[in-house]
C-alpha cells in the first residue's frame, strides 16, 4: 500500500476531477497487489492505518470528546473503589466508627452509580459513532468501485470485493468499538501505577517488576501475529472470490459435471483458511496465559512482602487489601489489551486491504476544466485511434472512420479483431493510447465522463436487468421520464403485450438478472430502456446474437424503430442484420481493412465478401425496408 504522510479526505468530500491518474504500469502493479495473498505489510502499516481510519472520526469530534470524558469518569470511579475500601478498613472498621462507615457506604453507592452511567454513556456514544464512520467508509468504497476503470472490474473477483466491503469493514468496526476501551485501559494502568507508588513506592516497584518480561514477549510476538492475521484475511477473500464464481457459473458447472472437481478445489481453499485461522488463533491465545501467570506472581509478591510489612506494623491492613485489589485491576486492563491486540491485528490487516482499494487511482478521470458534453449533432469519429489493454500490445492500430449524424454504421470482423473495444472507447470506458475519439466534434477526454451517458445509449449482447420492477428497469437511467413515456416506448418496441401478461404488469419485480424472462424479452426491455432515454447515439453490441430466429424477427422490427433517425454503431456477427446499414466498417487484427455499403463491399471481393459468402449467404428479408425507416425522423418519447 502506498505510504501517505497525511490521511486523505473521505472520498465523498473530494473533487473527482482533482484525482491524478497514475501511469498504466503503476495501475497494473496496484491491481496485482490486490491478489497477492502472501504479501507482508510494511513496517509503518500500524500507524498509517490508524491515522487514516481515525481521520474518518473527525466529523464526530464532539461525540468522541464526550465519550472520552465518560471514559475518564469511568476510570476515576474504578480507581476510587479500592481506595475507599482500604480507607474504610483502616479508619472506620478498625476504629469502630459507624458514622464514617455509613458515609463511606453512601460514597461507594455514588461511585458505583457514576461507574454505571459513565460506562453506559461511552458504550452508547461509541456504538453510534462507529456506525456513522462505517457508513462513511462503505460509501467511499462503493463510490470508488463505481469510479474505477473497466480494467479493474475485469480483473477483480466480486467475492474478494464483497469480502473487503463487509468482512474487512466489520473488523474495523470491532477496532473502533474497542478503541474507547483501549484508551480506558491505558488510563486505568497509568492511574493504578500512580496510586500504587503513592501508597507504597517500594512495594509498587516490586510488583511491577514482572512487566519487562511481558513487554519482551509482546515485542517478539507482534510481527509474527501481524503476518498471521493478514494471511487469514486474504485466505478469506480467496474463498469469497471462488464462491462467487461457482454461484454465478453454476449452470456451466453442472453442465460440465465439475461439481466434484470444484468441491475439491473449494475444500483446499477452505483448508488453507482453516489452518491460517488456527495459526492466528493460537498466536492470539499465547499472551492470555502469560498475563495470568504474571498476575499470580504479582499477587504472590504482594501477599508475601506486603503481609510481612503488615505483621511488622509498617503497613496497614487496609493498604494491603487496596494493594491486592489494585494488582488485580492492574492486570485486568493488560488482559483486555491482550485480547484487543489480537483484534487490532485483524483490524490493521483489514484496514490495509480497505485503504489499498481506496488508494487505487481512477484511471479515467475528468480534466480540471472538463465541461458537460451538452447538445451535440450525434456524429462519432475515430481519428487515428491506437489502443491496447496492455499499452505495449495494441489491439487497435490507427483506426479512422466517422459516423455522420443519423447514420447507421456497422462494425464487423473476425472474433478478437477489436470491435467491442471501439465501442468501449466511444463511451470512454478506456482511454486511447494514440489518436482521439470525438462525439459531436468533442474529444471524449475533454468532457465530463458522466455526461457521455446523456447522449449515448448502449444495448449489449447480454441484457442486464436489475432485481427491481419492470418499470424501474425501463426508467433506470431516466428517472425524469413519466410512466406514460415508458409504456409508450414499450409499445413502440413491441414489449407491451408480454409485460401486461406478467402478474403485476409493469410493477412486476424481476428475479436476479431478469431470469424470469426469456432472453428475447430481456433484450426488448433493454431496447425500451434505450428508447426512453432518447439518446443521440446508440451502440448495439451483438444485440441479437443469443436469440432464436423467431425472436430475432420481433427484435429486428424493434431495432429498426429504435435506430430511426439516430446515429448508431452496430456490432454484429450475423451480417444479415446489418445488410442495410449506411456504411459497414470491416476490422481485422485491429486495423480497418475496408468500408462501404453492403453491395460495394460484396463487389470488392475483400474480407467482408468472404465472410458473407462463407457463412451468411442466407438472410432474413425483414430488413428489406430498413433504408426508408433508418432515414425517418427520430422517434421521441
Amino acid at each position: 500500500m502506498p505510504s501517505n504522510d497525511s490521511p486523505q479526505k473521505p472520498m465523498h468530500e473530494r473533487d473527482p476531477r482533482a484525482e491524478v491518474s497514475k501511469r498504466p504500469a503503476e495501475v497494473e502493479e496496484e491491481h496485482e497487489a490486490l491478489h497477492e495473498s502472501d504479501e507482508e505489510m510494511f513496517a509503518e502499516l500500524d500507524s498509517t492505518v490508524f491515522k487514516r481510519f481515525f481521520y474518518y472520526t473527525k466529523p464526530y469530534k464532539k461525540g468522541m470528546l464526550v465519550a472520552l470524558l465518560a471514559v475518564a469518569g469511568f476510570t476515576i470511579a474504578n480507581l476510587s473503589i479500592p481506595l475507599i475500601i482500604g480507607f474504610g478498613i483502616d479508619n472506620a472498621i478498625k476504629d469502630g466508627d459507624k458514622s464514617l462507615l455509613a458515609t463511606l457506604s453512601i460514597l461507594m453507592a455514588v461511585v458505583a452509580f457514576g461507574y454505571w452511567i459513565t460506562l453506559y454513556l461511552q458504550h452508547i456514544l461509541i456504538s453510534r459513532i462507529t456506525l456513522e464512520v462505517l457508513y462513511d467508509i462503505r460509501a467511499d468504497m462503493f463510490l470508488q468501485l463505481q469510479r474505477l476503470g473497466m480494467s479493474f472490474s475485469d480483473k477483480t473477483p466480486v467475492g474478494g470485493l464483497m469480502s473487503r466491503m463487509f468482512g474487512d469493514v466489520g473488523a474495523l468496526q470491532e477496532m473502533l468499538e474497542s478503541s474507547i476501551e483501549v484508551i480506558g485501559d491505558f488510563l486505568t494502568l497509568g492511574g493504578i501505577i500512580a496510586v500504587l507508588l503513592y501508597l507504597d513506592w517500594q512495594l509498587g516497584l516490586l510488583t511491577m517488576a514482572v512487566m519487562p518480561a511481558l513487554i519482551l514477549i509482546r515485542v517478539l510476538w507482534q510481527p509474527i501475529a501481524r503476518k498471521a492475521f493478514l494471511v487469514m484475511r486474504r485466505n478469506a477473500s480467496i474463498i469469497g472470490g471462488y464462491l462467487d464464481q461457482n454461484v454465478s457459473g453454476v449452470r456451466v458447472i453442472q453442465a460440465l459435471n465439475r461439481e466434484e472437481v470444484n468441491h475439491g478445489e473449494m475444500d483446499g481453499k477452505v483448508h488453507n483458511f482453516f489452518w491460517s485461522s488456527v495459526r492466528a488463533a493460537r498466536l492470539g491465545g499465547i499472551l492470555m496465559p502469560t498475563v495470568e501467570v504474571m498476575t499470580g506472581v504479582a499477587l504472590a509478591v504482594v501477599i508475601i512482602v506486603g503481609g510481612g510489612r503488615v505483621l511488622s506494623g509498617e503497613m496497614g491492613v487496609g493498604v494491603m487489601v487496596a494493594f491486592l485489589l489494585y494488582v488485580q485491576r492492574f492486570f485486568e486492563p493488560i488482559r483486555q489489551l491482550t485480547m484487543h491486540y489480537a483484534m487490532l491485528q485483524r483490524a490493521v490487516a483489514s484496514g490495509h486491504r480497505i485503504f489499498e482499494l481506496l488508494d487505487i487511482p481512477v484511471e479515467i478521470a475528468d480534466k480540471q476544466d472538463a465541461q458537460p458534453i451538452g447538445d451535440i449533432d450525434g456524429s462519432v469519429e475515430f481519428r487515428d485511434v491506437t489502443f491496447g489493454y496492455d499499452p505495449n500490445r495494441p489491439i487497435l492500430r490507427n483506426v479512422s472512420f466517422k459516423a455522420n449524424p443519423g447514420e447507421t454504421v456497422a462494425i464487423v470482423g473476425p472474433t478478437g479483431s477489436g470491435k467491442t473495444s471501439l465501442t468501449s472507447l466511444a463511451h470512454r470506458f478506456y482511454d486511447v493510447q494514440g489518436g482521439a475519439v470525438l462525439l459531436g466534434g468533442h474529444d471524449v477526454r475533454d468532457v465530463m465522463q458522466e455526461s457521455i451517458g446523456s447522449v449515448m445509449g448502449m444495448v449489449l449482447q447480454e441484457p442486464f436487468l436489475f432485481s427491481q420492477s419492470v418499470m424501474e428497469n425501463i426508467r433506470y437511467n431516466t428517472q425524469h421520464a413519466t410512466r406514460e413515456d415508458a409504456v409508450e416506448a414499450c409499445k413502440i418496441i413491441g414489449a407491451h403485450d408480454f409485460i401486461m401478461q406478467l402478474e403485476d404488469g409493469y410493477d412486476s419485480v424481476l428475479e436476479q438478472r431478469g431470469t424470469n424472462l426469456s432472453v428475447g424479452q430481456r433484450q426488448l426491455l433493454s431496447f425500451a430502456r434505450a428508447l426512453v432515454a432518447d439518446p443521440r447515439i446508440l451502440v448495439l453490441d451483438e444485440a441479437t446474437a443469443n436469440i432464436d430466429s423467431y425472436t430475432e424477427k420481433i427484435i429486428q422490427g424493434a431495432l429498426l424503430k429504435l435506430l430511426a433517425g439516430r446515429t448508431a454503431l452496430v456490432i454484429a456477427h450475423r451480417l444479415s442484420t446489418i445488410r442495410n446499414a449506411h456504411r459497414i466498417v470491416v476490422i481485422e487484427n485491429g486495423e480497418l481493412v475496408e468500408q462501404g455499403t453492403h453491395n460495394e463491399l460484396l463487389g470488392s471481393n475483400g474480407l467482408y465478401a468472404r465472410l458473407w459468402t462463407t457463412n451468411y449467404s442466407s438472410f432474413d428479408d425483414i430488413a428489406d425496408n430498413a433504408d426508408e425507416i433508418i432515414s425517418a425522423p427520430a422517434t421521441s418519447t
